[in-house]
């Protein structure tokens, strides 16, 4: 059975159909097929995306997955009443939908980090301080407390640029907040690896700033694995032979990806621009 991994969706559905064809095609009906994460918000059809991707979980008993990308996290905010839309949102759909709530709830209880045949798969980032096996447990956390009775409570306290930066004595909500920031949020890092929210649309930061992405900075302590990860459109397709980022811009007019994990093969189709550059990605 081959994996597959794929890039940010962003209610992109009919060229997610079109790519998990070109999937089956060449992997095989009972290939594996995991989503980097944000699968709603910013394009064309949110509803039809989640809903389309609940079926395909619930009917391939896990063999397709999906993590918690931010957008994916901000609609279950504003769905509880814990976050505001904003302009950019595409999201009143969903939140009119009679299955709001099931599509909800089945969103709430996905991963936000996967450890799969060496490859760590996160939305946005890891934490330089992290190994594969302390983000899949630190991912736990938030995980466990978004399936619980306190989900609301936490959604309502989880917006915020602080704390920045990793400690293992952190506690409470700075924790949680923390980690869901590395794993959902995090672009580029200061050389000890404090989190910059400020710039979002270039490779890197502004000069003399001393910003890297988090993948570059070299104590990071992933480098046993293979990360993979979406979020960040203005870098495109990124191969090397630690790292694969796969979000290559669909809902701007880039194109939707999909890599085997096995071999590297890469399977993409092209997108309308449907929605023009505006300053946030």
């Amino acid at each position: 059975m081959k994996t597959y991994a794929i890039g940010d969706l962003q209610g992109c559905v009919n060229e997610a159909e079109l790519l998990l064809e070109h999937i089956f095609e060449a992997g095989g009906h009972d290939a594996r097929i995991l989503f980097v994460g944000d699968l709603i918000n910013r394009g064309p059809d949110s509803l039809g995306a989640l809903r389309r991707m609940k079926a395909l979980s619930e009917s391939s008993g896990g063999r397709i997955e999906a993590l918690l990308g931010n957008h994916d996290l901000h609609l279950i905010a504003v769905a509880v009443g814990a976050q505001r839309m904003s302009r950019s949102d595409t999201l009143d759909e969903i939140l009119a939908a009679p299955d709001r709530d099931e599509l909800i709830t089945w969103l709430r209880a996905r991963p936000l980090a996967m450890l799969v045949d060496n490859h760590l798969l996160v939305h946005a980032g890891v934490a330089p301080q992290w190994d594969a096996a302390q983000t899949m447990a630190l991912a736990g956390e938030v995980e466990a407390v978004l399936r619980s009775d306190g989900y609301i409570a936490f959604l309502g306290a989880m917006y915020g640029n602080d704390p920045d930066l990793w400690d293992d004595n952190l506690e409470g909500m700075a924790r949680l907040r923390c980690i869901v920031n590395a794993l959902t949020r995090m672009r580029l890092c200061t050389a000890d690896g404090r989190m910059d929210f400020k710039h979002k649309e270039s490779e890197a930061g502004p000069e003399g700033s001393g910003l890297v992405p988090w993948f570059d900075l070299p104590q990071r302590r992933t480098r046993d694995v293979t990360l993979v990860f979406g979020h960040w459109s203005a870098l495109g397709l990124i191969e090397r032979p630690d790292l694969i980022g796969l979000d290559s811009g669909c809902v701007w007019g880039g194109k939707l990806t999909a890599m085997c994990l096995d071999d590297r093969s890469l399977l993409q189709v092209d997108c309308p621009e449907y929605r023009a550059h505006s300053g946030k990605r």
